[in-house]
Formats: structure tokens, C-alpha cells, sequence
């Protein structure tokens, strides 16, 4: 053992380094893999839990959309070779730009992949989101085919930062700490720039209607509640967990997010998951309750770009248009949100 890699803001993982260049990457609840070094020697008596990892991993099925921009901002696609995303599911251009030109292939999605793919293009690992829960059929048949599953939590962290951390276990995987270091230190500094944002007391509600007809929101300890406090705002559910401690997401009736919701001061439409809503009226059509929403009769409905859940990578920038949005600032300066009228 030489040292723990340092992280100051991600929980759902930790990664020991060992003389040589082994690193341990741990993440609870879906797995241990021990990185070897291309010309290192194997480990003997390892424990039966542990998956070896050998460099280069240069031909990975990535299946889970949030790691893109983190492989993008260390300089990593050329490791995917295979994603669970047609082309015109990515806003990173260059990941639609290394599809366009056959350096990415699409793969099938998470829950269907061509497996018969992963085989003929020496797939050396498959790197799932906690969706692959879900279809724990499919994994089990992706590992039966000796390719390693790692399963990316990092939705699960309750900081913002925490989740663009992540980029320090994919770069412990590829030998690129040191540009991983050095990004995540600038998306620090951006993040601690907007830290003396006054709270404004306005209360936030951040959403979608889904086609159930029930709405979801995000537990109260998550990273976009978290956000909203970074953005000078408070999250209006204060103590929100839900039954499952497997999900970031909670299920309301309509009649229980009314309840806590109706009084806010803003209402915050999640389109990373749904469809946008280009209108109130749009919103209005999901459920006639809306129209006695405060922040609909105040004309204070925003509405996020599809693009969001993508950008792991640039989290400084969603709390600052959630502080322009909460001072009336310049809406053509915002980067996620855009009013909605």
C-alpha cells in the first residue's frame, strides 16, 4: 500500500494505490476492481469479490451517458469504443463527432445490448449506470461473457463536485491523474467563486411529470438540492429520503407534491429525463393542478435543457443560472435553464 487517492467531495468510491501502479477502486455496493499495470505482474490470492482490471482498457461499452464528459475532459474517448447511445442522444460534440466518424460504435442501450458487439470488438469492460439494476439479467449475461461491470454511482453523491469527482476513478483506470487532478481543481475554483452567493429565502422546486402521471423529485440529500442551496435558494422539500435508498429519485402523487410544492417560490421543470416544456400551458396539460401553483401565477416556470445530466463536467455552471434565476439576472447568460412563458 503506498496511499488513498484524495477525495474531498465523492463517497460513493475510494481507490488505494500500491507500489507498482495497482490501484483498488472500491465502491460500495457494486464492486471491487483491482487496475493492473499493462506489463505488471499478475496478484496471487486475491479475494474472490475483487474483478482485475489489465491496461489499456481501450475498448470500453459505455452505457452510462453521466461518464462521458469526464472520459471527454481527460482527453479519454479513444478508450470507447462502444456506447449504449445512438449519436443523436449525445450534446458532447465530440462524442457525436468520434460516432460520426465509426471511432464510437452504438452498442444497443443498457438493457438490450448486442452482446454479439461486445464480443467480436474485445470489449474489456462495460461501464453501466445503476439503470443496469434494473435488468440485473442483462449484467449477469455480460459478465458470463468475461467482461467486467463497473457500475457508476455517482449520481448517488450528495455534493455536485462530488459527482464531477468521479473523473479521478476513470482516471485512476487510464494512468491520467494528474489531468484529472488538474481539471477538477479549476471545476473547484468555479464552484467557489459563486460561494458567497446571499441566500435569497426564495424556495425551489425541481421536477418532472412522468407519463404515470406521478412526480418525480429529487431526495432531499442529493446533489441538485445541494445546488439550489449553492445558488442562494432552498430546495422545498427539506427532508425528503423516500422508501428506496437505492435511488437518487423519489415518487410523489401529484396530490403530495401539491401539498409541499404549490407555495413555492420557483418550479424548476427536469426536461434531462422527460421531454421539455415549451409552455406553461405544457405544464398545465401533465395535470390541471398546476394552474394554482404560485410560481405558475407569478410566471416564475423554468425549465432545463435535455443537455444537463451529460454535463457532469461543468457543475459551476447550473448553479449559477439558478442564481440568476433566483435575482432576475440575464437570462441570455445562462447556460441549462430557460425561462418559460
Amino acid at each position: 500500500f503506498d496511499h488513498s487517492y484524495p477525495l474531498d467531495y465523492a463517497a460513493q468510491f475510494s481507490a488505494d494505490c500500491y507500489e507498482g501502479g495497482y490501484v483498488m477502486i472500491d465502491i460500495p455496493d457494486a464492486g471491487r476492481f483491482l487496475v493492473v499495470p499493462e506489463e505488471a505482474a499478475e496478484v496471487d490470492d486475491l479475494p474472490e469479490d475483487v474483478v482485475v482490471l489489465r491496461r489499456p482498457l481501450d475498448h470500453i461499452y459505455l452505457a452510462a451517458t453521466s461518464a462521458m464528459a469526464l472520459f471527454n475532459a481527460i482527453d479519454s474517448l479513444d478508450n470507447i469504443t462502444m456506447t449504449g447511445t445512438q449519436a443523436s442522444g449525445w450534446y458532447i460534440e465530440n462524442a457525436v463527432k468520434a460516432m460520426d466518424d465509426g471511432k464510437i460504435k452504438f452498442a444497443g442501450k443498457y438493457s438490450e445490448p448486442d452482446y454479439e458487439m461486445l464480443v467480436d470488438e474485445d470489449c474489456d469492460l462495460a461501464i453501466e449506470s445503476t439503470m443496469i439494476l434494473h435488468t440485473p439479467k442483462v449484467q449477469e449475461m455480460i459478465e458470463s461473457l468475461d467482461i467486467p461491470v463497473m457500475i457508476d454511482r455517482s449520481s448517488y453523491e450528495s455534493h455536485p463536485l462530488g459527482r464531477t469527482e468521479w473523473i479521478k476513478l476513470y482516471a485512476a483506470m487510464l494512468n491520467k491523474e494528474d489531468a484529472a487532478d488538474a481539471f477538477f481543481e479549476k471545476q473547484v475554483e468555479n464552484v467557489d467563486a459563486l460561494k458567497d452567493f446571499k441566500n435569497t429565502e426564495k424556495t425551489v422546486a425541481f421536477f418532472y411529470v412522468s407519463s404515470d402521471g406521478t412526480v418525480v423529485v429529487r431526495r432531499s440529500d442529493d446533489y441538485i438540492p445541494k445546488m439550489i442551496e449553492l445558488s442562494g435558494g432552498r430546495y422545498v422539500f427539506d427532508d425528503l429520503t423516500g422508501d428506496d435508498s437505492n435511488t437518487s429519485a423519489v415518487k410523489l402523487t401529484m396530490e403530495e407534491f401539491y401539498a409541499q410544492a404549490a407555495d413555492a417560490d420557483y418550479l424548476i421543470y427536469n426536461s434531462s429525463i422527460d421531454n421539455p416544456i415549451n409552455s406553461v400551458k405544457d405544464l398545465e396539460e401533465k395535470d390541471a393542478l398546476f394552474s394554482d401553483f404560485k410560481a405558475v401565477k407569478e410566471g416564475n416556470v423554468w425549465c432545463t435543457g435535455k443537455y444537463l445530466y451529460q454535463a457532469t463536467d461543468i457543475v459551476g455552471e447550473l448553479i449559477t443560472d439558478m442564481n440568476l434565476m433566483l435575482t432576475g439576472g440575464d437570462e441570455s447568460k445562462m447556460t441549462f435553464l430557460y425561462h418559460v412563458k
